[in-house]
């Protein structure tokens, strides 16, 4: 059974910095292009962040330099290190494979950069 647990959000000032974790069960991050999205309310979910299997990541312009995507194969973990933080990156992130999203969307992890 596949599943995707995310966790680490919270409630952040800006500039602040998050790390998020995704644990993967079911599905290896390593064997598999991964991803982190984001969505909010009313709004369709937005690509954020990709690392293939190869290693090489790509990053939306508006998180270019501020967010790191990486992977432990050891732990079958995704992670998402989030620094200077700003209004704009409130919302509830995913994980997933990508370019398919083929497991089973997770509850997501809230992220609020608020002061």
């Amino acid at each position: 059974q596949v599943q995707l647990v995310e966790s680490g959000g919270g409630l952040v000032q800006p500039g602040g910095s998050l790390r998020l974790s995704c644990a993967a069960s079911g599905i290896s991050v390593r064997l598999n292009n991964m991803a982190w999205y984001r969505q909010t309310p009313g709004k369709e979910r937005e690509l954020v962040a990709t690392i293939r299997i190869s290693t090489v990541v790509t990053y939306v312009d508006s998180v270019k330099g501020r967010f790191i995507i990486s992977r432990d194969n050891s732990k079958n973990t995704l992670y998402l290190q989030m620094n200077s933080l700003k209004p704009e990156d409130t919302a509830n992130y995913y994980c997933n494979s990508w370019p398919g999203a083929f497991a089973p969307w997770g509850q997501g992890t809230q992220v609020t950069v608020s002061s």
